[in-house]
């Protein structure tokens, strides 16, 4: 059954879906903060905190899925196992948070910026 297996589908296809969410990873690990749609920031949420509770491990097998999911960026990787898993070392969950930011200019789509907690 497919309970609460609900994604939002951007107006894209399954691959172009999985670029752009590996695309908004690697720039949130790398920037430590990002600014998207609130749309965007509210998909990428469980998709970087599933990476950082694995990063927490510190296998090499984790290290060899996380490399996969960021679509084989050995310097996202990197700093994902070396500098933001043992800030969370202790924390069980929350990684991020999400600030709306509202209307930016004359867009249409609500803004909102995601980061890593401190």
């Amino acid at each position: 059954m497919k309970h609460h297996r609900k994604n939002r589908k951007f107006g894209r296809e399954k691959n172009q879906r999985t670029a752009l969410l590996r695309s908004l990873a690697r720039s949130l690990v790398l920037h430590g903060a990002i600014t998207t749609t609130e749309a965007k920031a509210k998909e990428l949420r469980p998709f970087i905190e599933r990476l950082v509770t694995t990063a927490k491990s510190g296998t090499l097998a984790s290290r060899r899925s996380i490399t996969e999911r960021l679509g084989n960026q050995g310097e996202a990787t990197q700093k994902l196992m070396a500098d933001i898993a043992p800030r969370f070392s202790t924390r069980s969950g929350g990684y991020t948070r999400i600030t709306k930011l509202g209307r930016v200019g004359k867009r249409v789509a609500e803004f909102a910026r995601i980061e890593f907690l401190n």
